[in-house]
């Protein structure tokens, strides 16, 4: 076990520093403040706070050159209070899910153009998938990408699309469209060879989509048999279960 500090970098350290006295509240600081405070030469907080606000992470107060967090640090602390969130609220049904069909069962969300996969719950099963924890894929090459997909707008569905550099977008759309008409998409091989995904949406209190579960497993146990009757129903009954924690309520026709 290394000890703490060995690698660290200590510009990424100051502009940590930096950031935490600006998060500290209270009146905005001056530059001759920030030096005192973090020990540092004017030139050296001068270039940080450049930086940081070339990012969006400081803003500048022009009329008194005072400074505060800008709006991505603020954007920044919301995405990671939305995932802890979301996978607080995603595990107790995901271990459900994992513990009935002793599979892996992950919480997968949109991330650009990609699907990251964020938390899971393993199976006890001796032959398992690789974990994939952490890991991203482009949307149209596994289930949680296509289910996410299936329920976007046709706009958004053309260009993400175009930008994927799909071969035959026409049966794509066909196939998301039967995935939305079922609610469940079941995917062979997209995440390697040998490897059945299969993923439900997962919706908030305005209908909007916020992620998937998704259940991975060995090909060879996901028999159209127990998909059908047994996978599937789990899968959405989990999806609805969730999507109701999340305060969506289903529209009846």
């Amino acid at each position: 076990m290394r000890e703490k500090g060995v690698y660290s970098v200590q510009a990424v350290v100051k502009a940590i520093d930096l950031l935490e006295s600006l998060a500290q509240g209270g009146e905005n600081p001056s530059i001759s403040v920030l030096e005192k405070k973090l020990g540092l030469s004017h030139n050296k907080v001068f270039r940080l706070l450049a930086t940081l606000e070339d990012k969006g992470l400081v803003e500048r107060n022009k009329v008194d050159n005072t400074y505060a967090l800008g709006l991505q640090a603020f954007e920044m602390a919301q995405h990671i209070l939305k995932s802890d969130n979301l996978i607080k609220m995603a595990h107790p049904i995901m271990l459900e899910l994992a513990r009935k069909l002793d599979e892996a069962v992950y919480f997968t969300v949109a991330n650009n153009d990609e699907v990251l996969f964020l938390d899971m719950v393993d199976s006890f099963q001796q032959i398992k998938t690789a974990d994939l924890v952490g890991k991203r894929f482009p949307f149209f090459t596994n289930a949680a990408g296509k289910v996410i997909r299936s329920v976007t707008s046709i706009n958004l569905f053309g260009k993400a699309a175009k930008k994927s550099g799909i071969e035959n977008p026409e049966m794509l759309e066909r196939e998301l469209e039967e995935i939305r008409r079922k609610g469940v998409a079941v995917d062979f091989n997209g995440l390697g060879d040998g490897i059945c995904s299969v993923a439900v949406v997962i919706r908030d209190y305005a209908g909007k989509v916020v992620g998937a579960l998704t259940l991975l497993a060995p090909s060879f146990r996901m028999l159209q048999d127990r998909l059908d009757n047994v996978v599937i129903p789990c899968m959405l009954e989990g999806a609805e279960a969730l999507s109701m924690k999340f305060g969506y309520t289903r529209a009846y026709a």
